[in-house]
């Protein structure tokens, strides 16, 4: 149960911190280009690549409860984007080239599939 509770409480302030850029970005930035979740995606990739580099350079005792409630919970809830870049990047490093090629590729056009074809399936036939 306390995995879970690290994940979930690390999930609503990696969300609420996606939010709040997100309005503050907007503010900011008034057009039509989603550069709210661009930079959000930046940044969240960023800070995973730091926090998991820094995780593995020095081992702590706390450290699988720090990857769940960092970069599982915190970084998950703020962009998933940044596992998404994580997991690509471990297949590379693995030399596992044709899997993580799959895997963006599989990820990114069979998601965009799956929102457009949930949009065609809500909006139903035109009245």
């Amino acid at each position: 149960m306390y995995p879970f509770l690290l994940v979930g409480l690390g999930g609503a302030i990696g969300a609420i911190s996606r939010y709040g850029v997100s309005i503050l970005v907007g503010r900011i930035w008034p057009h039509a280009f989603p550069l709210g979740t661009l930079l959000i995606n930046i940044a969240g990739s960023a800070a995973m690549g730091l926090f998991i580099g820094i995780l593995a350079r020095t081992l702590p005792p706390w450290q699988q409860e720090a990857r769940l409630f960092i970069a599982i919970g915190i970084l998950g809830g703020f962009t998933t984007f940044s596992s998404f870049s994580l997991d690509t990047i471990a297949l590379m490093e693995r030399g596992e080239m044709l899997q993580a090629g799959l895997y963006v590729l599989l990820s990114v056009v069979v998601c965009l599939i799956g929102l457009y074809l949930g949009l065609l399936v809500t909006r139903g036939s035109p009245a």
